[in-house]
């Protein structure tokens, strides 16, 4: 029996083979996509004000992660990131909560890889086969070759990580180095060819926006920190970390500091190039004239780029993803069925209910940026039970050890932070159409979304663990307690 339950153990832990340089070549999507994402928003706030804005959400997210590698120390065998540490502070007050927390996480990295994959998709059939007219429809929407190619691109990003993590972390170093030194060149590049010009200008206090232009801001931070907050996705590998105190801290803040400085300089180097006219124009296409400018023509070389980068991105989305699943499984808030590591350590049947979501969405959904929109409350959401469980532990568990432990300004830190993303999920999810980049169907799905949620939680509660409902749950107060071990996965080995 004893055998049995050891390896039973064993099959549900990940493999400690990772370093901080691993953590952060998964993190490299973050700062490479959200460079390919900066052309929106100069072209509605203007460069000095999309800079201003994506600084302040990159250094909340750097404070953020620096909150996250404690919470990644104290619990060294929990995969799926920020969303169980909110369920380790709440379930003594609100179990539920953690299902709530962990499938708006999960959701607000998953959808994303539709979104990527459909952009990859029209990128190439735009670049490379511009007369391909065909198409085919499915009932829902015209299938055409950008379709396709979406598709594919998110059938690799599943088989790249299937098979094993080290795969997409060496694809990730290969991939994230290129795209890092482009973006090396579009932002130091003006500067050195003379090309620099003072174009920048600032976009809000116009009379026509409401209360002078800030609340554009807020709605577009609400936005931007999809991408900027991305960086605490090194928190969700800490399990597999070989030096897990050392290498989450490094990974979580070396993240935050790369995705500040492409998202500050980008702007800055881009507008003063070539005008926020232009960028306007083509908010995603810009890149090649900015390149061009710099070394000459190469519209198909930065094409293929910039779909290194989204399928950076669409890599780090799935593992993220995908270990959310496993880990909200192991913990008694979904379906038990994924709780379950494949012979290659990876959560693959978590990974193909992405796949197949995913793949759905990019066939049927027209709309997959509204559904990104959607997705964000869930996200904001857990980001704020993720803080607010730092504090309950905290104050609940104060002998519980903490390799990391921040000193005691950071609890008010952590109250502002609160705060902070409180303001912008209220006004962000309320006016979504300031930005153009959502309505009314679109918060309905983000609040379908977290329903879903306790729906999911009920069943395994109720029908599969066939246990009494218990909102608030009986907490240890140091690793040693009886009852440390997940229920659920108690249940499991009682039964072998």
């Amino acid at each position: 029996m004893a055998t049995v339950a050891a390896e039973a153990l064993s099959h549900g832990e990940f493999r400690r083979n990772l370093g901080w340089t691993d953590g952060l070549a998964m993190g490299l999507s973050i700062p490479v996509g959200g460079f390919a994402l900066i052309g929106y928003s100069i072209g509605i706030l203007g460069a000095w004000t999309a800079m201003l804005l994506w600084g302040v959400t990159c250094l909340i997210a750097i404070l953020q992660n620096f909150i996250f590698a404690e919470l990644a120390a104290m619990f060294p065998d929990k995969p799926g990131g920020i969303a169980l540490y909110a369920h380790e502070g709440w379930r003594r007050y609100f179990s539920p909560v953690g299902a709530l927390a962990a499938v708006g996480y999960w959701a607000g990295w998953s959808f994303g890889l539709a979104v990527y994959g459909l952009i990859i998709g029209q990128l190439l059939a735009a670049q490379f086969f511009p007369h391909s007219t065909w198409t085919f429809f499915d009932g829902t929407q015209h299938i055409g070759l950008a379709v396709i190619l979406g598709a594919l691109a998110v059938v690799a990003v599943w088989a790249l990580n299937v098979f094993g993590v080290h795969p997409a972390v060496r694809s990730n170093k290969i991939i994230g180095v290129v795209v890092c030194i482009t973006v090396g060149i579009l932002i130091v590049g003006p500067f050195l060819t003379g090309h620099w010009h003072h174009r920048l200008t600032w976009g809000l206090g116009l009379p026509h926006q409401a209360w002078g232009g800030w609340k554009l801001a807020i709605v577009y931070m609400y936005v931007m920190c999809w991408t900027s907050y991305g960086t605490e996705i090194a928190a969700t590998f800490s399990p597999e970390y070989r030096d897990q105190k050392r290498d989450s801290t490094r990974a979580l803040v070396s993240g935050g500091v790369l995705t500040l400085a492409f998202l500050v300089l980008g702007p800055l180097s881009a507008t003063a190039d070539i005008g926020t006219k232009a960028i306007a124009a083509n908010p995603v296409g810009f890149f090649p004239s900015v390149f061009s400018s710099i070394i000459g023509p190469a519209a198909g070389l930065v094409t293929i780029i910039l779909c290194g980068a989204l399928f950076l991105n669409m890599t780090a989305a799935t593992a993220d993803a995908g270990r959310a699943l496993y880990g909200i499984s192991r913990d008694g808030m979904i379906v038990k069925q994924l709780f379950k590591l494949n012979r290659h350590g990876m959560p693959g049947r978590a990974m193909t209910i992405d796949l197949v979501v995913n793949v759905c969405l990019v066939v049927f959904v027209a709309n997959t940026l509204g559904v990104l929109f959607a997705s964000n409350l869930g996200y904001m959401i857990a980001v704020v039970f993720a803080l607010s469980g730092f504090l309950l532990l905290r104050k609940d568990r104060p002998e519980w050890p903490r390799p990391i432990r921040r000193g005691p300004g950071w609890i008010a830190a952590a109250w502002l932070l609160i705060a902070f993303n409180l303001v912008l999920i209220i006004v962000g999810a309320l006016n979504p159409g300031i930005a153009g980049y959502g309505g009314t169907t679109d918060q309905l799905i983000g609040l379908a979304i977290l329903l879903a949620s306790i729906v999911m939680f009920l069943f395994r509660r109720l029908v599969q663990d066939r246990v009494p409902l218990q909102l608030r749950e009986p907490t240890p107060t140091v690793p040693d307690d009886v009852g440390l071990v997940a229920a659920p996965l108690a249940a499991e080995l009682r039964e072998l």
